[in-house]
């Protein structure tokens, strides 16, 4: 698998996301209408109201922003690798995304990068793209896909790679985690929380610190991939 991948050019992401509003009463009329239409079949199959859904209005680009980009790459220092991660989150969305856009300019620009996430070509990298383009942000190369052959997209997919072809197969990043023998926080919360913990505890720094942790696992799931050491936790270095 992944026969020649350089490992130290791949910029490994996680983000996280919320709705756009604590709840859909504080919508405008014309938002909850528009999610009331968006969300029409999600409804029926579940038998649940506008409001109820709009729990899962982050995950829709339209309906939710970012609030946490988490990156990291592996690289040497003395002659051991390290694993050098940091994050850009906040409330102001449009100054997390210019500063991570700057990142990929700056640094990871180079012939050969690419990035990397789990699930992230179905969700992480178009949903920045679409978030860049409603904040008036340009939209670093290697995110922009139009006019692009599938080779000449420099993103890989943890889940993708997983599935060998098998499109209807979902595996969790926990999942995994767990079948490679990969440590995981226990101590953490999880996706389904993100937006209880951001709205009513108003703790940045917590979904700061999870975001962080699951790109630290897709660099670790990568590396089982490849058959190769694992990155232990002194390894890790916070930028």
């Amino acid at each position: 698998m992944l026969k020649g991948l350089d490992i130290e050019k791949v910029l490994f992401l996680d983000i996280e996301t919320v709705a756009q509003k604590p709840d859909f009463a504080q919508l405008e009329e014309t938002d909850q209408l528009l999610w009331a239409e968006k969300s029409r079949f999600t409804c029926e199959r579940e038998g649940i109201t506008p409001a109820k859904a709009y729990e899962k209005a982050g995950i829709l680009a339209e309906f939710g922003r970012i609030i946490c980009i988490s990156v990291g790459f592996i690289s040497q220092s003395k002659g051991e690798r390290v694993y050098r991660t940091t994050s850009f989150f906040g409330h102001d969305e449009a100054q997390l995304l210019r500063e991570f856009a700057n990142l990929i300019h700056n640094k990871f620009s180079f012939p050969g990068a690419l990035l990397c996430g789990h699930n992230a070509k179905e969700f992480d990298f178009p949903y920045i793209a679409r978030r860049m383009l409603i904040n008036r942000i340009a939209i670093p190369d290697m995110l922009n896909m139009a006019g692009k052959k599938p080779w000449e997209v420099a993103h890989l997919d943890t889940l993708e790679l997983w599935k060998f072809g098998d499109f209807k197969h979902f595996t969790s990043l926990k999942l995994l985690a767990r079948v490679f023998g990969i440590p995981t926080p226990k101590d953490d919360i999880d996706g389904s929380q993100v937006g209880h913990t951001y709205w009513v505890e108003d703790d940045l720094d917590k979904i700061e610190r999870y975001c962080q942790k699951d790109t630290l696992t897709v660099a670790r799931l990568m590396l089982a991939y490849l058959g190769q050491p694992t990155i232990e936790d002194y390894q890790v270095l916070v930028v």
